[in-house]
Parts: structure tokens; sequence; C-alpha cells
């Protein structure tokens, strides 16, 4: 089933501008018009949200009498008064009509645990969407994205972060796609005994022997291979394996922020090749260099005065508030996201570009985008740099619904295939 088409979008909407109503409302400028058409003809497909690890943290995965209808009190239930950044009415807002839920849990050494926790994140983020069917509808594949889209609910699908989660067996990777996993990003924040992450020292210089047959078999079952968290080189050897299309499902552009997270231009330059998108991130650090460098700055007088300090606190803290008056956080904006945007059409082609906000998993995003209602905004400045209603409609989901036809055509016709049964090597343990 298709989205609406451009043309009769267009003509509908000339219908509705000529209406008596219409003329009594507020002019809407261009830039706005833009977006609003295109998002209405595509909906927000992002690509990563952190509701299922909130839901573990604040409510311990009790939901009965968990209002997702609306979050907007649940600071009162937080230890730092955090309000949630996603419920059903602000995703309405924001023009969301697909959402990869992030079936997260911690990193650990503890693959047996890990295994468990992630089925427990399956089995909430299920019942989450079973009980508001009015807006949420679980898919599994494209067609089923497009059909929930056209009728009007938010297509709810399951995505893994961590490796981890699979507890380095491939037959646990095929069981938790048979629960209905459909992306995993290969590390967290830490490596997995197969996987060199973005932010850990390498132990592989990418992925292992191991780590590859991972990649295969997840093409092989049709399961989006997911590049954020991980290293250069494992982005590299994922690349040199992947025979489907891979996903950055929250990542930005190295070269507009340094941060070790974000894409570098050398894997942008190879991502055309292979059909990929990076799904652009909403987290301030990722996108404001200036901010990361102010973050750093931080984070060094805190450990220089924890030194200094030992032991007192309070003298920490006061000292602290002091340099944070002298040294107020950078605002990031929408604009800085934007940035990124520009940056991988210049790379690599409008066709590699989606979005990831990182909801609920991060403190906020950028000034007007705090939370899931800012997307419009978002696609308003992009209208404003002169991209088309075609390229924002790609940008929202046309470009990750080709990644999962793609990533399914690819499951399909290697059907035949046997499953890899690769066992990791690992090390003996003495007697």
């Amino acid at each position: 089933m298709q989205l609406i088409a451009p043309s009769r979008l267009a003509m509908i909407a000339a219908l509705v501008l000529a209406s008596p109503l219409a003329a009594q409302e507020a002019p809407v400028d261009a830039a706005t018009a833009t977006a609003n058409a295109a998002l209405d003809a595509a909906p927000v497909f992002d690509g990563h949200n952190d509701v299922p690890n909130q839901l573990r943290a604040r409510v311990a995965n009790q939901i009965n009498g968990f209002d997702f209808e609306d979050t907007t009190d649940t600071g009162e239930a937080h230890p730092q008064g955090a309000v949630m950044q996603t419920d059903l009415a602000r995703l309405a807002e924001g023009k969301v009509g697909a959402q990869f839920w992030s079936v997260y849990v911690p990193s650990n050494p503890d693959e047996a645990e890990a295994v468990q926790q992630v089925i427990e994140q399956i089995d909430v983020t299920k019942r989450l969407i079973a009980r508001y069917p009015q807006s949420l509808r679980y898919a599994e594949t494209a067609d089923q994205v497009e059909r929930a889209i056209v009728d009007g609910k938010v297509a709810s699908l399951l995505g893994m972060e961590g490796g981890h989660s699979i507890g380095s067996s491939l037959g646990v990777l095929r069981q938790l796609y048979a629960l209905g996993a459909r992306s995993m990003t290969l590390t967290h924040n830490s490596n997995t005994p197969w996987a060199d992450a973005a932010t850990d020292t390498p132990k592989f210089d990418g992925l292992s022997p191991f780590g590859v047959d991972v990649v295969r078999e997840m093409n092989r079952i049709g399961m989006l291979v997911d590049l954020s968290h991980v290293s250069e080189a494992t982005m590299m050897d994922a690349l040199d394996a992947a025979r489907a299309p891979v996903i950055f499902s929250h990542s930005g552009a190295r070269a507009i922020n340094g941060h070790p997270r974000n894409v570098p231009d050398s894997v942008l330059a190879r991502l055309a090749d292979n059909g990929g998108i990076v799904m652009v991130v909403a987290l301030s650090g990722f996108l404001n260099e200036e901010r990361r460098q102010w973050f750093a700055k931080r984070s060094a007088e805190e450990a220089r005065l924890k030194a200094l300090f030992q032991g007192q606190p309070e003298t920490v803290k006061t000292t602290m508030d002091a340099w944070d008056k002298a040294n107020p956080e950078p605002a990031t904006t929408i604009g800085h996201m934007a940035d990124h945007i520009d940056h991988i059409r210049k790379i690599a082609g409008v066709e590699s570009i989606g979005i990831g906000g990182d909801f609920d998993g991060m403190p906020s995003g950028p000034v007007g985008f705090e939370d899931v209602r800012g997307y419009p905004l978002l696609f308003a400045e992009l209208a404003r740099r002169g991209y088309s209603q075609a390229e924002l409609e790609m940008i929202a989901s046309r470009n990750a619904l080709r990644v999962m036809r793609a990533a399914e055509a690819y499951a399909a016709s290697v059907r035949g295939e046997p499953a890899i049964e690769t066992l990791i090597n690992r090390p003996v343990k003495p007697d």
C-alpha cells in the first residue's frame, strides 16, 4: 500500500486553502507549508526512541497503571524531576508515523542476564503497544508500517540497542528476531565480545570473525544492521560484510561534531553504494561542537576540583556552581541538527538521510525540539534551506521504508540458505 502521492496531496491542499475557513486562519509561511505537506504525505519514521527503558527505570515495567496518553506529569516520579519526552498526544503533534522503540538493556558482562532483560523489554513494549490500539500498531515489515500509517496509527517496531543482548549466540539472535526485533546496534557504549564500540578501547580493530558472521546472519534473516555506537573500524568491517543496507539509528556527522558516536566522512562516502541511511540524532552533545568542547572543559574542571578537594564534596559543588554561572552551556538549536543533514546530503546524498531522535534516552533535544513535538519545526528549517517536498518526504520516512524493503528482499532471496552455525571462540576456563 502506498502513501498519498505528492500530486494528489497538492490538489487536496489547494482545495483546503481555497475554502472560506482557511482564508480566515493565520497565514503559513512557504517553508512551513512545504514541511507540513511533506509530513502529511510521509510522516516521520523515527529510528530510535527509549521509552521502553523509561518504563524499566521508572515503573519496573509495571505498566497497567501507566498513562501513555500524556506523560507530562511524570517528573514527580523521577529522582531528578525529569519529564518524559514522548507520549501519544505529542507523537501526533510531531507527525510521527512510525517508530523503532529501543528495547535497550545496559551493557552487561553477564550475557545470560542481558538476554533475559531484553526479552523482558520486548514483552513490556509489546504490551504497551497492545494497550493503545487506537494510536499504536505493532509492525514487523515495511508493508505493515505503511498500512499502519495510512490507517492513522504509529507503526511500532522493536529495535535492540547493543549486541550484548544476544549473549554471543546466533541462536539467540534468531529467536529475538522471531520475537519481533527488526534491528540491532552491534554495540552500545562498551565493546561486545565480538565488536568494538566507538567509546571503548579497541579490542578487535573492528569486528572479530564471529562479529562478521553476526552481520551476515542478520542480513540472512532480515534484521537491520544498526551501526550507531560502533567504532569507525567496526563500521568499515560491517560495510565490507553487509549484503543489505545498514542503518545508523541515531547518529550525526563527525565532520560537523567530532564526537566518536558520529559518522566520519570515510564511512559516509561508502553509504550510497550500500544503500543505507544515517538517521540524524537530536542529542545536543552530538550536534553542537561548541557544546561538546564546553562539556569536555566542564568535565576536566570537575575532575580537577575533586582531586584538589578530596573528601570535600560541598566545596566541589560550590566551586562548580560558580564555574557553571561563569561558563553557561552553549545553546543547541534545530539549525545544528539541520547542519548535520546538510553535510550528509553533500557527502552521501539525500537518499542516505533519515531521522532518529533518541528521545527519552537523553536530557533534551535542541531548543524548539525538546521532545517529540519538534519534527515539523526541523522540516520547516530544511525547507527554508531549499529542500524540496519530495526530498523532505525521503528524509521523513521514504528512505527508511526503502531500506527495510531492501533488507527484506535480500532475506527473501537467500531464504533457502542454512543458518550460520558459528560459535564464538571463547577463552578456555581453567579447571
